[in-house]
């Protein structure tokens, strides 16, 4: 059960019911009194705390009713709509009632139209469908979702069609300094490691970084700020002014605020870890799509507290 917030005991009175919810039939009657007689303790509900609307466990909610309860065991969610309805699908295919075949292919269908980015692989292992069933939802439905220039992977990594601007960006990196990465230009570029090494090969040999059949597509960008240090090409961190903004967003990540490891990463972006904390564990468990923002808001935490040292070592000089 993942934790959104501290477990409260809300008035059942307060919470209502989803007006989007991914299960389409109307609530389960045996289910509900098997629930209500029942004497294991249930899990909290899932509460959106925005709207008060049920994410899940409205079963549980009838169930608590039937035995004349007026409270109920519940955690709060702080995401968007959108995040609301995808952890329901994922809670729904982990546990309690199962959903129908249909049901989870409705809530494939919609995930798509929301996050179409995503991956076949990634929408599947959240409603509990084949990756070739969301493929065959996505062809068909092609027409009415917009098309993305890259699909984002269980992992978070997200695989990007090579384009002319990535292509260009990844050009204008390499002249800052020849011999980057291809990984760290691929990131900075926002394109993959593939393409990088392609065009770092072409300016080698002195061709365009864009073949001729991309050339015509699309148009030039202006580049996102690089800092060259040392040599070293790496790309710029948060600047103060947003460091609250990017916090906000990693909080709102379902991905670190229903794993341990990612509700202490998240604490310690504002308070340190304790000591003797094992990096290796804490780097290896994160989802990839976020390291990128957390080590930047971890360098931005490192210059602040070397500032503060220095500070406090002029003092005894």
């Amino acid at each position: 059960m993942p934790v959104c917030s501290n477990i409260v005991d809300l008035p059942i009175s307060d919470v209502l019911p989803s007006d989007s919810p991914p299960r389409t039939a109307v609530a389960n009657a045996s289910h509900i009194r098997m629930l209500a007689e029942s004497a294991i303790a249930h899990p909290p509900i899932v509460v959106h705390r925005e709207t008060m609307q049920v994410v899940d466990g409205w079963h549980r909610v009838r169930a608590a009713r039937l035995r004349g309860e007026t409270s109920i065991a519940a955690v709060f969610f702080d995401g968007g709509s959108a995040e609301a309805f995808v952890l329901a699908v994922k809670l729904n295919t982990v546990h309690g009632l199962p959903l129908s075949l249909a049901d989870r292919k409705a809530a494939a269908l919609r995930i798509l139209s929301l996050y179409p980015q995503w991956s076949d692989r990634a929408i599947a292992a959240i409603a509990g469908i084949s990756h070739k069933t969301v493929g065959v939802l996505r062809s068909r439905s092609t027409g009415e979702n917009s098309q993305s220039t890259g699909r984002i992977a269980r992992n978070g990594v997200l695989h990007r069609s090579a384009g002319r601007q990535g292509r260009q960006r990844a050009a204008e990196l390499f002249g800052v300094d020849p011999n980057a990465s291809a990984r760290k230009v691929a990131l900075a570029a926002d394109i993959s490691v593939t393409t990088a090494k392609d065009v770092r090969r072409r300016l080698r040999a002195g061709e365009p970084p864009v073949p001729s059949r991309e050339s015509a597509a699309g148009a030039t960008v202006t580049p996102r700020p690089v800092c060259e240090s040392a040599g070293n090409l790496r790309v710029s961190g948060p600047q103060r002014g947003d460091t609250t903004e990017m916090l906000q967003r990693l909080r709102r990540d379902p991905s670190l605020r229903f794993s341990e490891t990612g509700r202490k990463l998240l604490r310690w972006l504002e308070t340190p870890f304790e000591d003797g904390v094992d990096w290796h564990t804490v780097a290896g468990s994160l989802p990839n799509h976020c390291t990128n923002s957390i080590a930047g808001l971890a360098r931005q935490r490192s210059r602040e507290w070397q500032q503060l040292a220095q500070l406090l070592e002029q003092r005894h000089k």
